[in-house]
């Protein structure tokens, strides 16, 4: 099974922005968030949850979305 990272960090930095923040403008609950965002591989995520990070940050799903594992 693939495991897949979010690079919620890296744009979170980019904008200068704490992970309340991103939470606060991207409508994904901030615990949810954090787990995401502390794992190095995850087997399962919400696609909601994905597709409002990607709006947030202005970038598209495959920029977000990195493959570990496969």
């Amino acid at each position: 099974m693939g495991m897949i990272r979010l690079k919620i960090r890296e744009f979170a930095d980019e904008k200068g922005w704490t992970l309340k923040e991103v939470s606060d403008r991207s409508g994904v609950v901030y615990s949810t968030l954090r787990t995401y965002a502390r794992s190095p591989g995850l087997a399962t995520v919400d696609f909601t949850a994905i597709q409002k990070l990607a709006r947030t940050f202005d970038v598209m799903i495959e920029e977000l979305v990195e493959v570990v594992q496969e």
